[in-house]
């Protein structure tokens, strides 16, 4: 018996394909070619994807420089906390505002990948994560490094990764998140500790009141989204993708920044999306009645498992969305006891498709051609199917079979319990 065995200690993992130095050189590789992309060098197929950074955001950054919100842009659909990462170009005066913000993307996928390293509980000490997000995020192409999606994607990851033994340092962060692009608020699902959400609801109002009090026009994303369609790549939008087979007259437009439906019943499908949205959050609620096992990897798991929902049944499914999807997995990968290797899985196939069908062949999905409506079934399947895999891995993990629900109270005392345990 060797002695770490002898002190009780799990052997080191073993040297070769999986050790940092590989993890590091394939890291560094595939990050060189996103740049070589975004920056123009190579050319990837399909329509430039930079557009949005170099008009779109360098329009907002002028805007937010004369101290107002570009409330006036229906393109701006984001909570005021996107205007730091909008101005955040500035901090490197030296460089054009397209690529400063490359940099900046840049730098936010390596602060995930750190703490996917620091965040293991198994032998491995996160390696397996690590690789999901070193060999998954890639397979987006261009648009990872072309959207600020990967920089609020730090913040969840941080949180997360605090979770365990720094509550108030998630609940921070998570606040802070909400504030960039509302998405992780989700990441409360499975918060247990009243640490934990004191402290997002506090950093929330603050940094709310203060943007708020900073610049006119900081919510004006609340009722931004309200008129808008239902967009191709949604899982809506293949229902009305059939449907200009079979002589419905609508067209596809751009509309609020995307390629959207518009037409006969499409307030119809838009409507269902959300009534779908509403019994996600329904089902989690009742997961959340009825969960009593709380462990180290629920937090994580439960958060994967919520913006896996609301992805899915969203009017929109745009694929930076993946970006927030493949760094909440890696996370989940990282802890021995998830049980969301599946659902991950899932997730990166949905990662390889999702670049075919935006950007390499979205004329073919614009258009409803065959080509198309295959790829963006197939995406959208292995989405639901991550989804639906998630939420009974979930619901096995932590509802005992056959258990009555706990009085609220009881609830409460039982996942503080086992949350600090």
């Amino acid at each position: 018996m060797t002695d770490a065995r002898r002190a009780g200690h799990p052997p080191a993992a073993p040297a070769g394909p999986h050790a940092p130095a590989g993890l590091l050189a394939v890291w560094g590789v595939t990050r060189l070619v996103l740049l070589l992309w975004v920056s123009g060098v190579w050319t990837f197929p399909g329509p430039d994807v930079t557009g949005d950074v170099s008009v779109i955001y360098q329009g907002w950054y002028d805007v937010l420089r004369t101290g107002t919100f570009p409330g006036t842009d229906v393109t701006w659909q984001y909570p005021p906390g996107a205007a730091l990462a909008i101005l955040a170009p500035g901090l490197l005066p030296f460089l054009g505002y397209a690529p400063a913000f490359f940099v900046l993307a840049f730098l936010a996928d390596l602060v995930v990948l750190v703490l996917l390293l620091r965040a293991g509980t198994g032998p491995d000490r996160g390696r397996r994560g690590a690789w999901l997000w070193v060999a998954g995020l890639p397979l987006l192409g261009p648009t990872v490094y072309a959207r600020y999606d990967v920089m609020v994607t730090a913040v969840a990851v941080a949180a997360l990764v605090a979770g365990v033994r720094h509550p108030r340092v998630a609940g921070v962060l998570i606040g802070f998140g909400a504030l960039l692009k509302v998405w992780p608020a989700l990441l409360l699902a499975g918060a247990v500790r009243r640490r934990t959400w004191g402290a997002a609801a506090v950093s929330a109002a603050v940094l709310a009141g203060a943007f708020a009090l900073a610049a006119p026009g900081a919510f004006a994303f609340l009722t931004s989204q309200r008129d808008r369609g239902t967009e191709v790549e949604s899982l809506g939008g293949l229902v009305l993708h059939v449907a200009r087979h079979t002589g419905w007259d609508g067209r596809v437009l751009l509309h609020y920044g995307s390629m959207e439906f518009l037409g006969p019943y499409v307030h119809e499908v838009s409507t269902a999306a959300q009534v779908l949205t509403a019994l996600a959050f329904g089902w989690l609620l009742l997961w959340r009645l009825r969960a009593r096992r709380y462990g180290p990897a629920t937090l994580a798991d439960a958060a994967f498992t919520a913006v896996l929902l609301f992805t899915v049944t969203s009017r929109v499914i745009s694929p930076q969305y993946l970006v927030w999807l493949v760094g909440l997995a890696a996370v989940c990968l990282c802890l021995r006891a998830s049980r969301m290797l599946p659902p991950a899985l899932l997730v990166a196939a949905a990662s390889a498709v999702t670049v075919l069908e935006f950007p390499v062949w979205f004329a073919h999905v614009v258009a409803s051609d065959p080509l198309g409506m295959a790829l963006l079934f197939v995406r959208n399947g292995l989405l639901v199917a991550a989804a639906v895999v998630a939420a009974v891995r979930l619901w096995r993990s932590t509802v005992p079979e056959g258990a009555p629900a706990p009085l609220p109270g009881q609830a409460a005392r039982t996942r503080e319990t086992s949350a600090s345990s």
